[in-house]
């Protein structure tokens, strides 16, 4: 079978290549999955660098989520069937045509979900969900949030807007804020406008900030600090900029402020399984209906590895690149 395996930590596009590896064998409790689609995340880049959480072993494998069908099933596996299409967020070396993966931690995806959407169902979709539970908002707050016109930006800003509650967007570029308004997203503001905290000011209306996301660091995750009312939560979800947060003490101190970290691996196991199936029920609800859009940016063979980590890195892309066997 085919696989994508680097033998050295660096650059995506220059150690990632296609190698032959054994059809793995399910053990007890385990499936193997037949790759239909597995996407691009900044994560799985990150890991191929050497730069993320987690540091596998090399020669390594690659990828973290992807859309199957099983394909075999190991003992004591009852609740799956082969044929069946489910949606995997947490297995590691998902980009390669076969897989094995834990039954309990697989999706079943319904079959009115289209494998498009199915492929990135669960890192970035059901994280974004989880997120806004981890956030302990309600109806009527506002958040704030950087990288706006990102994956998890434009989700957090639909699902937010599902649930009445309001998301005011940072982007860095004039023309992120048009993009967001073509995608029916709004209260969006560039901060490379002098006057941003002004517009920022007045579409809040005086209203409690009580939480803000940082995907970027930097600097930029003392501008949404500075945006928070006092006793607000500020999260660092990711690092897309840099791994050290910009904040100003005196935020922290004079607004009484908390600052932590969501991490979707950590937050997502430990999970009341009630709670998780309710949220997969509203996710699979909000793509139904159109609230909640997942597009994609291109699909490619995983030969063409090196093109799709480019496709991924565009400026300004909407959607996420997805990768086929």
């Amino acid at each position: 079978m085919r696989a994508l395996i680097h033998s050295t930590f660096g650059t995506p596009e220059e150690v990632l290549e296609v190698q032959e590896r054994p059809v793995p064998e399910p053990g007890p409790g385990q499936v193997r999955l037949r790759i239909v689609l597995s996407p691009i995340h900044n994560h799985d880049l990150w890991t191929v660098r050497g730069t993320y959480g987690f540091k596998p072993e090399l020669p390594a494998a690659s990828g973290t989520e992807a859309l199957g069908i099983v394909d075999a099933v190991g003992e004591g596996v009852e609740h799956l069937t082969v044929g069946q299409r489910v949606a995997t967020g947490g297995t590691f070396g998902a980009w390669a045509e076969y897989i094995l993966a834990n039954a309990a931690g697989l999706v079943p995806v319904p079959d009115s979900l289209p494998d498009e959407s199915a492929a990135q169902l669960v890192s970035m979709p059901f994280s974004t969900m989880t997120l806004l539970q981890f956030l302990i908002v309600e109806e009527g707050d506002w958040i704030v949030q950087n990288a706006a016109n990102g994956a998890v930006g434009r989700m957090l800003a639909q699902l937010g807007a599902a649930r009445g509650i309001n998301v005011l967007g940072l982007v860095r570029r004039s023309a992120g804020v048009e993009e967001l308004r073509a995608q029916g997203i709004a209260n969006v503001i560039a901060t490379d406008q002098d006057d941003w905290k002004e517009q920022a000011a007045a579409l809040i209306g005086g209203a409690r900030v009580v939480a803000g996301v940082d995907s970027v660091g930097g600097a930029s995750a003392g501008d949404v600090l500075s945006l928070l009312s006092e006793g607000g939560t500020l999260v660092a979800f990711g690092a897309m900029d840099s791994p050290t947060m910009e904040i100003a003490s005196s935020d922290v101190i004079f607004k009484q402020a908390t600052v932590k970290g969501f991490w979707g691996s950590k937050v997502i196991p430990a999970l009341d399984p009630a709670d998780r199936k309710a949220l997969f029920g509203e996710l699979f609800q909000r793509i139904a209906d159109g609230t909640l859009t997942l597009p994609v940016a291109g699909v490619f063979d995983a030969a063409d590895i090196a093109d799709a980590v480019r496709a991924s890195g565009t400026p300004g892309r909407v959607g996420k690149v997805l990768l086929k066997f």
